[in-house]
């Protein structure tokens, strides 16, 4: 528990632009809603949060995040179900992740009622911005960063945590095509994969840039130390259907980010009755399954994407392209379930919705 009030002062945006979103346009995260939530952690504690319009952040230019990187963030949606309830899918683990990424970068943890009840409000303040369009949602962005007003090498005294949030369509407009990267490395053991940091995905720009600049919409990452196991895929967890069973890379070590929605994907696929094998899977075996015909099925897992079907994979100078989407059985029924989950057309016998308003 916080300790800290739970109910946060808001201050009204008097100047919505609600009503200028064009949605049937809608670039994902370059559209944001009318307010934001900003609280510091000073003193060694965290202060009274608030809810403001959305707007800039004034910074010094020793900030030390600017300079050493400490600075993470989190990845999480609000949906409108048919029955006009705007709700949020399993968020607790978004909290718990927020937190352990925290740790890891030597930042204060945010207790998980308080990083709740801050995007549950900040949600219900701007729900006329969560419509009930297919396919779409509103994208919640919780980050924290370093504030200290130094620069020297060592953790940071002071910090921001903010929330905003983004009205979104589909991240991928298209199946998606990846290659699997043999030189560059997002993540080695001991290092800070686990962490959603922002540091990452700055490492990840120069190969992803050099893959889209042969087609690719995305890497597969492989080991640091082989490149001969299979990681993740760009900012998703990856999955494979091989002989009927759903195949993903295993969380032991600490190099691969543990997703939200690759949890619910193994867990729905479970109750189904699919077989499931979550271990170390070589580039071999994938490329063996695809050239023998038993590899059925490669989607990505994440929750910008959600479940992103994979059309390509690039290895070395081949082109390798996978079975048509319609006979995906198993990602397609799991699809199908999770979107009638968050849309209410299904029972939610898991507890896995929580109700914004």
């Amino acid at each position: 528990m916080s300790g800290i009030p739970l109910q946060f002062p808001i201050t009204p945006n008097t100047d919505s632009h609600l009503y200028s979103v064009n949605w049937e346009n809608l670039p994902f995260g370059r559209i944001f809603s009318d307010h934001m939530f900003v609280m510091e952690f000073t003193d060694g504690k965290w202060q009274q949060g608030e809810i403001k319009p959305f707007g800039p952040i004034s910074m010094h230019p020793a900030m030390s995040a600017i300079h050493y990187g400490q600075s993470i963030f989190e990845g999480m949606k609000a949906y409108r179900n048919q029955h006009n309830e705007v709700v949020l899918f399993r968020p607790e683990l978004n909290a718990r992740r927020f937190a352990e990424s925290a740790a890891r970068m030597c930042m204060p943890e945010i207790p998980e009622d308080l990083f709740l009840a801050a995007v549950k409000q900040l949600v219900a303040q701007d729900a006329g911005w969560v419509t009930d369009k297919p396919g779409y949602a509103l994208y919640i962005r919780p980050f924290m960063f370093a504030t200290d007003e130094f620069v020297g090498i060592k953790p940071s005294e002071n910090y921001k945590f903010v929330i905003i949030t983004s009205p979104v369509g589909s991240y991928y407009a298209e199946p998606v095509r990846v290659k699997i990267e043999e030189h560059y490395t997002r993540a080695a053991i001991g290092g800070v994969g686990r962490a959603k940091a922002a540091g990452n995905y700055a490492a990840s720009l120069y190969p992803a840039k050099l893959a889209q600049q042969e087609g690719f919409h995305q890497l597969v990452w492989t080991d640091a130390k082989t490149h001969t196991f299979i990681e993740e895929s760009g900012t998703m967890n990856i999955m494979f259907v091989i002989n009927n069973t759903l195949i993903t890379p295993s969380e032991e070590a600490d190099t691969i980010l543990r997703g939200t929605t690759k949890k619910t994907v193994l867990e729905i696929a479970a109750s189904f009755g699919i077989a499931i094998e979550e271990r170390h899977v070589t580039v071999a075996e994938v490329i063996g399954a695809a050239q023998n015909g038993t590899l059925q099925d490669v989607f990505g897992a994440g929750t910008a994407a959600t479940i992103a079907p994979i059309a390509l994979i690039g290895y070395r100078d081949q082109k390798i392209t996978l079975p048509p989407l319609e006979g995906r059985e198993i990602s397609l029924r799991i699809k199908a379930h999770l979107d009638n989950l968050k849309s209410g057309a299904i029972p939610d016998t898991q507890h896995w919705i929580q109700k914004v308003c």
